[in-house]
């Protein structure tokens, strides 16, 4: 049984191991009332000590996934996917098989997820600034944060977009609850239904189900590995005057490529020949290794609204991200912003900005880029060995673009569930639906065993055994 424990990672080797016996089980199906290996077999083979095998194999009792039996040593109570299994997550299956709650649900190995595993996730900073807002900003617990959000937050962003090479105002900031209700808050202020604008493809799957869901029209642009097809976007904009385009400018979400310096200035240039907004979806942009092109920093006449988020490097349940635009737009955003919610809340703005002054924060996301960089070098050698195809190699954020060379994506799937492996749906990042063979790669999984077998098996179109 191998665990595959990471002494380096801020993550306890208990919890590791709690979460290396749930993934065995998964994996390995067992059924409830197998035993597992001796407390004494699982320390020896991955060089651990018996007191941390038997403190994790406890909290896995408490949690009903095992049971511990009078000289049995521990027994498979139940299979961890079918513990708090929601019937209410079943209609999302598929279409939603971005969604990380719902890979959660499914269990196996979630090889397209959209953030990290919960074993990189580190709390004991983050358990330390949610004890010190609770004890030390009281109104925080109770309150709602200010219109435009916490000021001491905003400032904190305001410092941290000076090392991007934009520079902003606290007052051109506004903060959100995560990148999705900043991007839910431009298009109720900004368009109507029947209003079109353009969208990358593959793209965003969440923002396509939001433009549907307020009528707005969905122009196509092929993205590229160095941004979206120049030429597509400027016959789309002659002919059909778009209010907008939503573009990823690094780490683009799904198939992990940056924008080109000459691709940023051409599509600002056509911002201005057309009257065209451009609103910049940056969530990645802490796990970006090196200098990077934003259209935000080059921006001169307001035209970019800018979209941030810390939910991918620090948590999803927090749920802070930001907007940073003109003052006239963000005091327009934020009313919107009043109206459907009255506010954010203070107490997650505080604990943000507690980690980002204290310097916590920065060292977070160092620690989780140089981890992604050596699992993404592993990945695309993995690709590579097995004879994928890779749409660009990614120098950084959390996604791989690749295809298998197998011409049967039936048996490719097939291959998948076989060996344990979830993937996203195949028509997951159409604007229109339509489903292809690319599959959105998280190198955080990507060096599983269980993603290695999946990876080799489907190599080639030679036959295969199930």
């Amino acid at each position: 049984m191998e665990l595959r424990i990471d002494r380096q990672a801020m993550v306890p080797v208990v919890q590791q191991i709690v979460d290396g016996l749930t993934e065995w089980i998964l994996q390995s199906g067992v059924v409830p009332a197998t035993r597992l290996p001796s407390v004494r077999q699982i320390a020896r083979d991955n060089l651990l000590s018996q007191s941390c095998v038997v403190e994790a194999c406890e909290r896995l009792v408490s949690q009903g996934v095992l049971s511990a039996r009078q000289g049995s040593g521990f027994i498979v109570a139940a299979s961890p996917s079918t513990l708090g299994a929601d019937d209410e997550l079943a209609p999302f299956e598929g279409r939603y098989a971005w969604c990380d709650a719902v890979c959660e649900a499914a269990g196996g190995l979630k090889l397209g997820a959209g953030g990290l595993p919960q074993s990189w996730r580190e709390p004991d900073d983050l358990s330390y600034a949610l004890r010190e807002v609770a004890r030390t900003d009281m109104a925080s617990l109770f309150n709602y944060s200010t219109p435009l959000g916490l000021p001491a937050l905003r400032e904190q962003i305001v410092k941290r977009l000076k090392l991007f090479g934009i520079e902003a105002r606290s007052s051109q900031l506004l903060s959100t609850c995560g990148a999705s209700h900043a991007l839910d808050l431009i298009v109720r202020s900004l368009f109507k239904a029947g209003d079109c604008v353009v969208v990358e493809t593959p793209g965003y799957a969440p923002l396509f189900d939001l433009l549907r869901l307020h009528g707005v029209r969905m122009l196509e642009v092929r993205r590229t590995p160095n941004g979206p097809d120049i030429e597509a976007l400027e016959a789309l904009l002659q002919q059909f005057r778009p209010g907008a385009l939503f573009i990823n400018s690094h780490h683009h979400n799904p198939t992990g490529s940056c924008l080109s310096a000459s691709v940023a200035q051409r599509i600002l240039q056509l911002s201005k020949a057309y009257d065209l907004r451009v609103i910049e979806d940056d969530v990645y942009a802490d796990l970006h290794t090196g200098n990077g092109t934003r259209l935000a920093a080059l921006d001169d006449e307001g035209r970019v609204i800018y979209v941030g988020s810390f939910s991918k490097t620090l948590s999803s349940s927090l749920r802070v991200g930001f907007v940073f635009a003109e003052t006239e737009m963000v005091r327009r955003l934020a009313q919107v912003k009043m109206i459907s919610g009255l506010g954010a809340s203070r107490f997650t703005e505080a604990v943000l900005a507690s980690l980002m002054v204290s310097g916590a924060y920065r060292k977070l996301v160092q620690r989780q880029r140089q981890r992604l960089n050596a699992d993404r070098a592993a990945a695309l050698q993995a690709l590579e060995d097995a004879d994928w195809e890779v749409f660009g190699k990614p120098a950084g954020g959390l996604f791989i673009w690749a295809r298998s060379r197998m011409t049967d994506h039936v048996r490719v799937r097939r291959q998948a569930q076989y060996c344990g492996v979830l993937l996203s749906a195949p028509d997951a990042f159409s604007p229109c639906g339509e489903s292809g063979d690319w599959l959105r790669i998280n190198v955080a999984y990507a060096c599983d065993p269980r993603a290695r077998q999946f990876f080799r098996n489907t190599g080639s179109d030679r036959p295969q055994a199930f």
